[in-house]
């Protein structure tokens, strides 16, 4: 993995970077057009390879923001070509590493020292690059550390960066300005905490501490007087990443663990906590020796309003789902049905709704469900593609929904991809409050009876 020796920083360097992989997509459209004018050939996998290679190459060249974009798109790997979706992986935990003098200048600013002065010894190459930042290997004495150390400018460009993306993202997935632009806001806050590593370091010990009672379950050490907003200090934990370990030899009764032990961190979080770890990407979690899941990074979290957790999660019960005008409702509830919408299109948006949540939520449905069930994957693809491709939902207002539901869907789109790829068999609870609606459901019946 070569390094990167600089960034481009101001405003016209980073709009040129994508400008130039803008004219190279449509170079690479052009060719496919005349290609397949010529040969009648309408195959598209050398067309999603070229721009797959084309735009990785500047997004991660212009790391924060765009880069973020990129790790964000390939989390749940069903919804995007597959060109695409390993491509935009490397942004998880493999992006090309910025070079050390970059890295010095960063400590030099937080902490007035070079990273020699603070730690024994400390890696001139990072073992790991993502997004908004890298990875070191340190130590002090007998502790070894993992130290995050930000890319430069990364902050400071963000907001521009996100509206120079904009269009970038509409011509290479075909969105519309409304499909990006009703969530922006909430994207642009999340990133924005992101690179805060003063904040990321309370949150982990926050939430470490609030799940630390979880089976199977543990979060690293973090070290304040050894971090701050650009560089975060914590435990080096020995192990596999999560993709690493699931494509090795594991037996079903470790996937299996290791499958409930993320399942459970998530469903504690989401419906006890309403606070959740929001950036379910294999980077972001080790499996240790012992066949612990170690989760490392806080750095995206999503408080959940509890009105908006209600409406959401009444999707889950089946009773509203099988009543048309209650799911219906719940539609409306969640702007999902908007007022404007006429009677063919509430049809329309309601059968796409109630087939999404059939298929969503039947690992919750049954006693134990199988992620390594090959047909229920193909199905989860096949819905997205053609959803996806449906003219008549095309025509549609896409702005629908509360932004609020991004990084919940985002979760669980990761956490579904993540459960697969391990091929868990796992129990799925419903939230604590549809069991108590569903328990005072069956006493009222067996009373009536």
């Amino acid at each position: 993995m070569s390094e990167q020796r600089s960034i481009p920083k101001n405003k016209v360097a980073r709009a040129l970077t994508l400008a130039n992989s803008g004219a190279k997509i449509s170079t690479n459209y052009l060719k496919y057009r005349v290609k397949r004018a010529v040969t009648g050939n309408d195959d598209t996998t050398a067309l999603h390879q070229a721009n797959a290679s084309d735009s990785y190459a500047a997004l991660s060249r212009m790391k924060g923001a765009p880069l973020k974009v990129a790790q964000m798109l390939s989390i749940d790997q069903s919804l995007l070509p597959e060109a695409y979706a390993k491509e935009y992986a490397q942004a998880q935990y493999s992006a090309p590493p910025l070079s050390f003098p970059l890295v010095v200048n960063t400590f030099k600013k937080s902490f007035g020292k070079h990273p020699d002065q603070l730690y024994d010894t400390f890696s001139r190459k990072a073992v790991s690059g993502a997004s908004i930042g890298q990875i070191h290997k340190a130590s002090r004495g007998e502790q070894t550390f993992a130290v995050k150390v930000q890319y430069p400018g990364v902050a400071d460009s963000l907001k521009s960066d996100l509206r120079l993306v904009r269009p970038f993202a509409m011509r290479l997935f075909d969105l519309k300005a409304a499909e990006l632009d009703y969530f922006m806001g909430e994207v642009e806050e999340r990133l924005l905490e992101e690179t805060d590593y003063g904040l990321e370091l309370e949150r982990s010990r926050e939430l470490a501490l609030a799940s630390s009672k979880l089976a199977g379950v543990k979060f690293p050490r973090f070290y304040p007087e050894l971090s701050s907003k650009r560089v975060l200090t914590m435990d080096w934990i020995d192990g596999e990443h999560l993709d690493t370990f699931a494509d090795g030899p594991a037996d079903q009764a470790m996937r299996d663990r290791i499958g409930q032990a993320l399942w459970d961190f998530y469903h504690h979080q989401v419906h006890e906590l309403r606070c959740f770890h929001a950036d379910p990407h294999p980077g972001n979690f080790i499996i240790d020796k012992t066949g612990t899941l170690w989760i490392l990074d806080f750095g995206c979290v999503k408080r959940i309003p509890e009105d908006f957790y209600l409406k959401y999660f009444e999707l889950l019960d089946a009773r509203r789902v099988a009543d048309r005008e209650r799911f219906e409702t719940c539609l409306r509830n969640l702007a999902l049905i908007l007022p404007a919408d006429q009677e063919a299109e509430r049809e329309l948006l309601s059968g796409v709704y109630r087939e999404s949540v059939e298929i969503l939520s039947r690992p919750f449905r049954e006693e134990t469900f199988d992620f390594g069930d090959a047909a229920y994957l193909e199905q989860i693809r096949a819905f997205g593609e053609r959803t996806s491709s449906d003219k008549r939902l095309k025509k549609l207002s896409s702005a629908r929904g509360s932004p609020h539901s991004i990084y919940i869907n985002r979760a669980y789109f990761g956490l579904y991809s993540l459960m697969s790829r391990l091929k868990a068999r796992i129990r799925a609870d419903l939230p604590s409050f549809l069991k108590a609606e569903e328990g005072k459901s069956a006493k009222a019946l067996a009373e009536a009876g």
